[in-house]
């Protein structure tokens, strides 16, 4: 049974999915790699340096956004005449720093691709990070060679929460987007998968599902060794793997 008949997505050990999973699509950032806690304490503490306060809920707002988006809600709560360049150049120096030193993978996402290689399920990452940083992040753990595309910041016309990201990587890998899994952590990545057509589970980061996000996920799954074990339980059909489409 779907959330769309029941009206509130089930647990991650009931979850069912209405067609065969042809692709994946996942997020990157809070999904794939633990970066929005990265990114959450270097403007909190670049932003107590520069003598302001970011809130945890001025924060939240950002997740998920554009960097355009992600910096008017910035710029709205320190006012007009803050520093913003100034802080971002900080912010972003603070976390590359994080991004060097430690291994910010998710826990279950070799899992994960482990058993979508062996079942020729088709792979590709739809994100809002540019691609100069999803390499940087993707590559050293292997994971970006296993996708057979990337769709990030300047693929598409318009950011999530609009569909275009999840549009995309479909068309690239030649699967309907009602045959794709997506994977997200965020509201806005939900909506925007959601509005795709695409099968949508949420696997909460920061953000915290709401009842919206119950209606427009299949399941909301504590990690991706859940998502894993449900398609398991459900073996897709094996669909051309296909060469890496950029």
């Amino acid at each position: 049974m779907s959330c769309r008949a029941a009206g509130r997505s089930p647990k991650p050990e009931g979850m069912i999915f209405p067609r065969p999973v042809r692709a994946v699509v996942f997020d990157m950032d809070g999904l794939l790699i633990n970066s929005e806690v990265v990114i959450r304490d270097a403007m909190m503490a670049t932003a107590r340096d520069m003598g302001v306060e970011l809130p945890n809920d001025v924060f939240v707002r950002m997740v998920g956004l554009t960097y355009a988006a992600s910096d008017a809600v910035a710029q709205a709560h320190f006012g007009p005449d803050f520093p913003l360049a100034e802080f971002n150049d900080e912010v972003w120096r603070r976390a590359q720093a994080v991004f060097d030193a430690e291994d910010i993978l998710k826990d279950g996402v070799i899992e994960i691709l482990d058993w979508l290689e062996q079942a020729g399920v088709a792979r590709a990452v739809a994100t809002s990070s540019g691609h100069a940083h999803v390499r940087s992040q993707l590559e050293r753990s292997g994971v970006y060679a296993r996708m057979q595309t990337i769709v990030a910041r300047g693929d598409y016309e318009r950011g999530k929460p609009h569909p275009d990201p999840f549009l995309v990587a479909a068309e690239r890998l030649g699967v309907a987007p009602a045959d794709c899994l997506a994977l997200e952590d965020s509201h806005n990545g939900v909506r925007a998968a959601h509005a795709a057509g695409m099968m949508t589970v949420m696997v909460p980061d920061l953000l915290e599902a709401t009842e919206e996000m119950r209606e427009k996920c299949l399941a909301i799954a504590d990690t991706l060794h859940d998502v894993r074990a449900a398609l398991e339980r459900e073996p897709s059909p094996r669909p051309r793997g296909g060469e890496r489409a950029g």
